[in-house]
């Protein structure tokens, strides 16, 4: 395995993982009016979680396993852009939900969560896209 594809995996783990997780937490402090909850400090909590473990599991990975090139060549390159260039046509057409909410002035919540909902789908869309293509060909 690739040190590029190695890193999909952590991204898509990790964002998967920290996003699942803000949904538990919110999901357990939510009460009769979920649009009242606070959800500020754990969605900043759950998306600094998730930066600081990409690196950590990441390093950690490396260490466990070492790869054999650390040097991205051609095709990982355009593997590369081909996620990337999926997972923003999901976050280019996701943001659509949270624009719509702002219009009809939805609370804030809604809007805030559907803005975080889309970076994640868009972010585990993308890093599925790249391992596909890495074990299926580009």
């Amino acid at each position: 395995m690739t040190y590029e594809e190695k890193g999909a995996w952590v991204y898509l783990v990790v964002t998967a993982v920290t996003y699942l997780g803000y949904l538990g937490v919110m999901a357990s402090r939510a009460g009769d009016d979920l649009a009242a909850t606070p959800y500020a400090a754990p969605m900043l909590w759950s998306i600094g979680a998730s930066i600081v473990l990409a690196v950590v599991v990441r390093i950690a990975v490396e260490v466990a396993r070492p790869s054999d090139v650390h040097r991205a060549d051609e095709r990982d390159r355009d593997i590369d852009r081909h996620g990337e260039r999926v997972g923003s046509g999901v976050l280019g057409v996701g943001m659509v939900a949270p624009l719509a909410l702002a219009l009809v002035e939805a609370p804030h919540f809604w809007i805030a969560n559907a803005i975080y909902a889309v970076f994640a789908i868009g972010a585990v869309v993308g890093s599925a896209v790249k391992l596909v293509a890495y074990r299926r060909g580009f």
